[in-house]
């Protein structure tokens, strides 16, 4: 009789303690995994939100680094981790290619992450190292049909979000160059200022203070109007490729399995964060802006991330 209530009381005791582990979330620092080199653009969007979120949750968020893989492979270790709340992945739009690109991953994107919510749509710039010779887009479409692979844009790897703008200008203008992946946009972009490579597409979180130093020579904005903190530069779509049109949105996601209490302890983290004046104001320096607090939602991500998913199976499959 003792075993069998013994036995009985095992589940419950096992509920109580998931309860008070829930309830002192968080109660050491958690780590958000960027998968992707360090000084990157979601590095960059990472470092602006943690400092914000750790204050509001009353603990440290430390930025992990991990490329390659087009970010799939520092994906793969938050799909793993404990459903408890301390290993977070924030990363952008390529997150919705992984199922299209790598069929044999060892998790399910939609199916094996929690949605923490939304964080910022950044526009993307289309530049080129400072000497390479074309003035204007429209000189850079010359040139790049004249010259065809050995033209060299340099990418995050393949299904990251600047590998898609490349993929997108290339059936824009029906001419094939040369995709070169990095571990990260970090170690592309600086190549580029280095002039070992041609061109890159990346988001204004990591060109705009190089466009401005003069470090890098910028072509077109990939969004469908021009942007305040560019205002000069023009979009891809009035320089000649019609409906083109890409941004790069953020987001922080969770393990399946995360307890809803803390994944809205992370969400609203997430939303005071956005609301920051710092944050606000670093974002417009680089050309973005933090998303409502409609947005900053679990629901809203999912919703997001499912079109998303859709979208791009469609644009990547038929180029595989």
């Amino acid at each position: 009789m003792l075993k069998i209530l013994l036995a009985a009381a095992l589940p419950l005791s096992l509920a109580a303690n998931a309860t008070v582990a829930q309830d002192s979330y968080p109660d050491k620092p958690i780590t958000i995994m960027v998968p992707a080199a360090a000084g990157g653009p979601s590095d960059t969007v990472a470092r602006l939100v943690a400092q914000s979120m750790g204050e509001k949750l009353g603990q440290q968020v430390l930025v992990e680094n991990m490329g390659g893989a087009g970010g799939s492979l520092g994906a793969a270790t938050v799909a793993q981790a404990e459903p408890d709340g301390y290993r977070l992945l924030l990363y952008h739009i390529g997150v919705a290619t992984f199922a299209a690109l790598y069929p044999n991953l060892s998790y399910k994107p939609i199916e094996d992450f929690t949605s923490v919510g939304l964080i910022t749509e950044v526009p993307m710039t289309i530049v080129g190292r400072k000497d390479l010779g074309p003035k204007t887009f429209a000189d850079l479409v010359t040139h790049i049909k004249r010259a065809g692979q050995a033209v060299t844009f340099g990418t995050a790897g393949t299904g990251a979000v600047s590998d898609l703008c490349g993929r997108l200008l290339q059936d824009g203008l029906q001419t094939k160059f040369t995709l070169v992946p990095y571990k990260g946009m970090g170690p592309a972009m600086t190549d580029l200022i280095g002039g070992r490579i041609d061109l890159a597409c990346d988001q204004t979180t990591n060109t705009t203070t190089q466009i401005k130093a003069g470090e890098v020579h910028p072509y077109a904005v990939t969004t469908s109007a021009r942007i305040n903190v560019l205002p000069d530069l023009p979009t891809v779509a009035e320089s000649g490729i019609d409906g083109f049109e890409l941004s790069a949105w953020h987001a922080i996601w969770a393990p399946k399995g995360t307890p809803e209490t803390i994944r809205n302890k992370l969400s609203e983290a997430l939303q005071v964060a956005l609301k920051d004046p710092a944050v606000v104001e670093r974002f417009a320096s680089l050309g973005t802006a933090p998303v409502s607090p409609e947005q900053a939602t679990p629901a809203a991500l999912d919703e997001k991330f499912k079109s998303e998913v859709d979208r791009l199976t469609k644009l990547i499959e038929p180029s595989k």
